[in-house]
């Protein structure tokens, strides 16, 4: 029998580590080439590993929710083949190897579990809570940790420092832990001992834990409000011509292309359009620096049916026409929904749109994903009473209007640019051309 090693895949650029969810197969299992063995989980999107062998899963390296690297081995699986070298072995010193396993259990009794962090109520980021785990620090020890970061996170300059001191015996004066937590912003993490009364709950009461993704959704739009200074603008837009043109086009397109024609599509390109005029609202801010970025990125907030929120990217939009937008989008929003996006489509947003009007809302004031410095949320298309005007005066009718809503960074986008670009989308969709062809 041959020993094969199940190494965590590469996933995407820029994923270096997932999060074991669940495992599918047991120890001693039976698992066919391209059987899922595992679920993982990066920080946006959720997957399955399968594996590239046939065998018997003899081996578990990781356990649930424990943090796991790209290419480090996660299970072993036993083989159908030959392994002549290790049988030899085996026969050969049959007495070393009963004494290296029994040292190996004995190294296992030994060793303590992972630390769970869970029930902290402070942020650490992935890295430190990797670097506690190695080190073996426990939850109170990093908590007592006084965090250099923003809103006293703890950074891993921090926490190396702090593994340093503690083995040289240097223990950190009170008095300096009192400072530095005397120059945090004021707006802190909230301690336990800070909290407010809890929430009173009777007997007719549900109490729901959080799943992974909302825990996750939460700490990303408590992290974003606390760091962008955030702004919002309205405008109206008269969205007659689009919608007319739309029903005019939509079961041609549908026969031709084999896609749905929405909305969205047309309200994106016209978001794209905007960004390469305004290339100001394109960037993102990395600390006292602000990164230009060379591509249109769009990211597609997309809920999900267990009611969570995922953001997929249509990659370089300003390159597509408008059956291209609609094929990204199409594609996209259904993977969403069926689970099967890859931790590359989440990746590489340089601006999003969110359309909070799906659900009949007519305008938002949307959270900005970081770290982009603006999101657009597209409101409800509704029949209103507008003025028209005409060469021969002006008189009411009927129009289909909807609001856009931009939230940017007053960090790095003054009102000027953010005003300027909302105005300069809603312009390209009401010059949108009714006997334009798709």
């Amino acid at each position: 029998m041959a020993r094969f090693e199940l190494k965590l895949p590469k996933m995407g650029e820029s994923v270096a580590e997932a999060t074991i969810t669940n495992w599918l197969k047991e120890v001693g299992d039976k698992i066919e080439a391209d059987e899922a063995v595992l679920e993982i989980a990066t920080d946006k999107v959720d997957s399955e590993v399968p594996s590239e062998v046939s065998g018997i899963l003899v081996e578990q390296l990781f356990g649930k929710d424990d943090l796991v690297q790209v290419g480090q081995t996660i299970a072993i699986i036993e083989t159908e083949g030959d392994a002549p070298a290790a049988k030899a072995q085996e026969a050969a010193a049959p007495a070393e190897v009963a004494a290296l396993e029994a040292t190996i259990e004995t190294v296992k009794e030994t060793v303590s579990a992972p630390q769970d962090f869970s029930g902290s109520d402070k942020f650490f980021s992935p890295l430190v809570k990797n670097i506690a785990k190695e080190e073996g620090i426990s939850v109170a020890e990093l908590e007592s940790i006084a965090g250099s970061g923003k809103d006293g996170r703890v950074t891993k300059e921090d926490i190396l420092k702090h593994i340093e001191n503690r083995k040289s015996g240097v223990k950190t004066p009170k008095a300096v832990v009192e400072a530095s937590k005397a120059v945090q912003p004021v707006v802190a993490p909230v301690q336990k001992s800070q909290q407010a009364v809890p929430v009173s709950v009777n007997g007719g009461d549900e109490i729901i834990e959080m799943d992974r993704m909302r825990k996750l959704i939460s700490g990303y739009m408590t992290a974003s409000v606390q760091t962008s200074a955030h702004v919002q603008s309205f405008i109206e837009v008269d969205v007659t011509n689009i919608v007319k043109w739309r029903e005019k086009v939509k079961t041609a397109f549908e026969k031709r292309e084999g896609e749905k024609l929405t909305f969205t599509p047309i309200m994106m390109e016209a978001v794209a359009k905007a960004l390469k005029d305004f290339p100001g609202m394109n960037i993102s801010v990395d600390g006292d620096y602000i990164i230009k970025k060379k591509n249109i990125n769009l990211g597609m907030a997309a809920a999900l049916p267990n009611g969570n929120l995922i953001v997929p990217v249509i990659k370089n939009a300003d390159q597509l026409n408008l059956v291209g937008m609609a094929k990204a989008v199409n594609d996209l929003g259904n993977r969403a929904k069926a689970g099967k996006l890859k931790p590359d489509d989440t990746q590489g947003g340089t601006y999003t749109v969110t359309n909070v009007g799906t659900f009949g809302s007519v305008f938002g004031t949307p959270i900005i994903n970081q770290p982009q410095v603006g999101i657009l949320a597209l409101g409800a298309i509704r029949k209103v009473p507008a003025v028209i005007e005409t060469p021969e005066g002006d008189f009411i009718g009927i129009r289909q209007k909807m609001f856009l809503s931009h939230s940017y960074d007053h960090r790095v986008v003054d009102g000027a640019l953010g005003g300027s670009f909302v105005k300069r989308v809603a312009e390209y969709l009401e010059a949108f051309d009714i006997d334009r062809d798709f």
